[in-house]
């Protein structure tokens, strides 16, 4: 068992049953022209943790750890797509339409792909997800049970929405969790901040929260020793 600095106390993982998900880390989220910027929002925030993502992923591909991509992501026909889900909000190109990088949130397209530089390879996990969370209508839970996981890293985007859903689901399914924080992101600082607050009160009520650095040099601390 491997000890990393982190909150509310320090997070033990497993390094034989740990696995990375990496959370929407995807072109509609994160570039100009897609779904998040078609909201109104600054997507220079969620741009700028990539190169923390990426270390974040080295770690885990240094070591041939599992590694979980997720995407939001509909059909083509938007069957999987409640029209609530269209029609909320006053985006300027809504779920299914066409924006400058296809249709917006629809498998397949270019703009539902992962950043170039996050980009999954062969052999890890690769899960289209319809809904905000990771477990609804994925299969995701019986390939982590198939692998023998229990103790998951989290990073991604954003942080108080597909990200908190996810490590709340994983929670109820017996995970421990941990999201390391210069590797999340929203587009609203004080939505990061309180989500992370949130995880971490009554005693990691959600999970932990850790930073890259601390992540990095327990690893190598442990690798030293064994």
């Amino acid at each position: 068992m491997i000890s990393v600095k982190a909150r509310p106390y320090d997070y033990t993982l497993d390094p034989g049953k740990t696995a990375l998900v990496v959370i929407d880390m995807q072109r509609d989220f994160i570039e100009p022209g897609g779904f998040g910027d078609a909201l109104g929002n600054d997507v220079s925030r969620l741009l700028a943790i990539i190169p923390d993502t990426a270390a974040l992923i080295g770690l885990f591909r240094a070591r041939g750890w599992p590694i979980v991509h997720t995407r939001e992501a509909h059909r083509a026909d938007l069957s999987d797509c409640p029209p609530s889900k269209i029609r909320r909000g006053s985006a300027s190109v809504r779920i299914g339409e066409e924006g400058p990088m296809g249709r917006l949130l629809v498998t397949g397209e270019p703009g539902n792909q992962i950043v170039a530089d996050l980009a999954p390879k062969d052999g890890e996990i690769v899960i289209d997800k319809p809904g905000k969370g990771m477990f609804w209508a994925t299969g995701l839970h019986e390939r982590l049970q198939d692998l023998g996981i229990t103790h998951l890293v989290f990073a991604g985007v954003t942080t108080e929405v597909c990200v908190q859903t996810s490590m709340r689901e994983a929670n109820d399914r017996g995970y421990e969790c941990l999201l390391i924080e210069e590797a999340t992101e929203s587009y609203f600082s004080e939505f990061k901040a309180s989500t992370i607050e949130m995880i971490v009160a009554q005693g990691g009520i959600v999970g932990w929260v850790g930073k890259l650095g601390d992540l990095d040099a327990a690893l190598a601390g442990a690798e030293e020793t064994a």
